[in-house]
């Protein structure tokens, strides 16, 4: 046991020595230094984003905007570059189609977005797909993992921006209270995780997601960024998975949600959902390597 002690200890000598070896940073660094000077990709998001929505966009890994609670790398330079432009064509862009202008999304987007390369998982063993602070950034994780497949990316990232986006608009404008009176006690808070075998088992409960059961804010939202990201069919069937039951229970709470946003900020999410789809039908003719 002392040898192996012994050997571990070594080891992380060794390491230690190995990760404290100060080298110059590579222009293109996944890890933020004082003395980085702008490469093409920076320049060209001051331009497309700074510029154009006012919204950092942040591929670097930068001590104080990571979780330091779990164990995270930094996010691949070139998958950096492939995220910037999905972000701005399937998500920013989509509003600025939808409402005319680039306006919306300046207004009330949240001013950082952060890309880490690994996943996030809670000590429930759930992983974290994004996170939004205060609405003032959005954390995207998993970009090393990033591929061009729609459902892949709605999944992972995309239903995820949306979902925390909403959570902006509905605390700068509060919904109805009528909406958490629909499932009221039905809210299982964190044990969302074990209350459902699955999302059709959430469904035919009244929620479109076991994780829409822990609250109603996340059940409003959880409605909307399910709601246009994924085509009218989807939409139907999961209804008939739902059943009777569940399925009045989702059209009821989907009707508030659907009245707010067109009534509170002018969207109507069939538009929004109709926009989105054509862009993720976009994605092979984007030039996504090119700055």
């Amino acid at each position: 046991m002392k040898k192996i002690s012994k050997y571990i200890a070594m080891a992380m000598m060794a390491f230690a020595f190995i990760a404290c070896e100060e080298k110059p940073l590579d222009p293109n660094s996944q890890v933020i230094d004082s003395n980085t000077e702008q490469n093409d990709f920076d320049k060209w998001l001051v331009s497309n984003y700074v510029e154009a929505y006012n919204i950092d966009f942040k591929y670097r890994m930068e001590m104080n905007e990571s979780q330091m609670s779990y164990w995270l790398v930094p996010a691949e330079y070139n998958k950096s570059i492939v995220m910037a432009k999905l972000v701005r064509h399937l998500c920013l862009e989509a509003y600025d189609e939808i409402t005319g202008s680039r306006d919306f999304i300046k207004e009330h987007f949240p001013k950082m977005i952060h890309l880490i390369g690994s996943a996030a998982y809670k000590n429930n063993g759930t992983m974290i797909l994004g996170e939004a602070e205060g609405g003032l950034k959005i954390t995207l994780y998993m970009i090393n993992n990033l591929m061009l497949d729609p459902d892949y990316l709605n999944y992972y990232y995309f239903k995820t921006m949306h979902h925390e986006f909403a959570h902006i608009l509905h605390q700068t404008k509060p919904y109805s209270s009528d909406f958490e009176m629909i499932s009221g006690t039905d809210y299982v808070k964190d044990t969302w995780n074990d209350a459902f075998k699955n999302d059709a088992d959430a469904q035919q409960h009244g929620f479109i997601t076991p994780y829409a059961a822990s609250e109603a804010n996340e059940d409003f939202v959880e409605l909307l960024s399910t709601y246009i990201t994924n085509t009218p069919k989807f939409w139907s069937d999961m209804l008939k998975t739902a059943g009777k039951d569940g399925s009045a229970i989702i059209e009821q709470k989907f009707d508030i949600v659907y009245n707010y946003m067109k009534n509170t900020w002018g969207i109507d999410l069939n538009d929004l959902r109709d926009v989105i789809l054509k862009r993720q039908g976009e994605i092979d003719q984007l030039d996504l390597d090119n700055l």
